[in-house]
This record gives structure tokens, sequence and C-alpha cells, in this order.
């Protein structure tokens, strides 16, 4: 499964599946809400945006015809911006739920948990075809791990022929939606171990999200390391000094200016380091 574009250096998401406006009245909920902050959010330094729709009473959906009116909105609005769609589950979606919504849709590049394709081992073989099916038709599958453990998992499944391919891209997840514990930038090591241990036969286009007010900086030390890195509502709703970011356009301007501090890139707008897979 090689990837045909690669992942941007910098992705908002925000809404995600769980937020309202009782959180923040800036989330976005609405199309025409999305495509403001879609447009707010390149301006501030965003390359790429993490999409999620809302059916009519605002909750979480996978409808491909909400999508498709989003993606074609959002591609007159912002042309340059990379999309990616969500495939998340949200406790709404069955795996055949989602792989159908996929299948459907076809989209340049979608998100899917691991954990959430590959529920119970009976699972396995819809999962092989799936993944087979999606390198076939070039789908750029980011695959969702939220824990070293996953990683390991995600690899041994590369090696059994359930992922196909070599190069694979990954977003690593610090902290949980329940926020018992704020991920710290250290926490990024344990995810370390698995890649470079595979680095000679696995490469990995890697990106990092983190919950609560430690977002900007596990996502500078992730930059740092030579990661791509996921701002927005979906995962927090602070600035690094703790206040309540005023939208999703002022996360993205604070990681972004210290994403410029700390991480070099190459002439395609890459992030260039030592560990960058």
């Amino acid at each position: 499964m090689t990837p045909l574009h690669p992942l941007p250096r910098l992705m908002v998401a925000p809404n995600g599946a769980r937020r309202g406006k009782a959180d923040h009245d800036s989330l976005p909920i609405t199309l025409e809400e999305t495509v403001a902050t879609a447009v707010a959010c390149q301006k501030a330094g965003a390359d790429g945006l993490h999409l999620h729709v809302r059916d009519k009473e605002g909750k979480h959906s996978l409808d491909t015809g909400l999508y498709r009116e989003a993606i074609a909105t959002l591609e007159q609005a912002v042309p340059d911006l990379f999309l990616q769609v969500t495939s998340e589950s949200a406790g709404r979606y069955s795996a055949a739920a989602q792989r159908a919504m996929i299948r459907d849709l076809r989209p340049r590049s979608v998100s899917v948990a691991l954990r959430e394709m590959l529920r119970t081992r009976t699972e396995t073989p819809n999962a092989r075809a799936f993944y087979a099916w999606a390198q076939g038709e070039g789908i750029d599958v980011q695959h969702i791990v939220y824990s070293a453990r996953e990683l390991k998992w995600l690899q041994e499944c590369i090696d059994q022929g359930v992922v196909p391919g070599t190069h694979h891209q990954l977003q690593l997840v610090l902290g949980s939606y329940a926020g018992s514990v704020l991920p710290r930038p250290h926490d990024l090591e344990s995810y370390m171990v698995p890649l470079d241990a595979r680095r000679a036969d696995l490469t990995f286009d890697w990106m990092v999200c983190a919950f609560g007010s430690a977002e900007t900086g596990c996502l500078a030390h992730a930059a740092t390391l030579g990661g791509k890195v996921r701002v927005g509502f979906e995962n927090s709703l602070w600035n690094a000094d703790g206040s309540l970011a005023r939208d999703n356009a002022e996360r993205v301007a604070e990681v972004r200016a210290v994403l410029d501090e700390t991480a070099a890139v190459d002439e395609a707008g890459q992030t260039v380091s030592p560990r960058s897979r």
C-alpha cells in the first residue's frame, strides 16, 4: 500500500465527531462554517484539512452524499488545500459500514483506525480485502494508531499481508478524548522505538495529534523528530499558555509559527530531519 500523495506538513482537524457548540462557539458544524474555517486556517498556515461531516441534527455522519457536497464545495473554496475524510466510527458505525462508505466515496485520502477495522479476528478477511482494494484504487489510507502497541500490531498486519505494501501513512495519537492524563512531548518516544526497529524494511510518512493544552508542545517535538502534525478543535481547544483559543485558525497560527522555528523543510515542503521517514 504505497501512498500516492505525501501527507501535508500541517493538517487542521476543526471539529471531529464528538464536540459541539456547547464546547466552543467557533467549532464548525455546518458546511458553511466548515468552509469558512478551512479558508481561515489555510490563511493561517494549514496545508490540509481532516474532514468530518455532520447530519441535520449536528451528529457525526459518514453519509457519502454529505461528503460529496462538502468536498465539492471545499475544492472550490480552497483548491490548494489537501483534503482527507475520516472513517471514524464514533460508536455509530460498524466496520462494514465504514468500508462501504470508503468504497462508495473513493476519496483521495482517508484516515482509518486499525482497531476499528479489526475489532475481532473474524474481521481479518474483510480487512485484508479492503486494504488490498484501497491500494488497487489508489486511495491513500492513513492508519490511526493510539499506542506503540497498536503500531506494532499494524507492523504485524503488514508482515502478514493483511495490510499490503512497505510504505505507509500514520496518525500517531497522544492522549485521549477522556483527558484523564495529559500527553507530554516525550510520550512520542514510545512510538519511535517500533518505527526505528523496522527502518530497514518499512518506511512511514507519520503525523502526530495530541489532546489538551499540551498540543502545541507535543506537535513541536514531533516536528523536531521529522514528523508532521495535525492541530485543531477535534483534539484541543487550548493554546500553549492554557488560554481558550479564539478559533481553529488561532491554533493553526500558533503551531505553524512553532514549526517554522523548529523544523526545516525541503523544496517540496516536506519536513526534514534525521528521523524523518
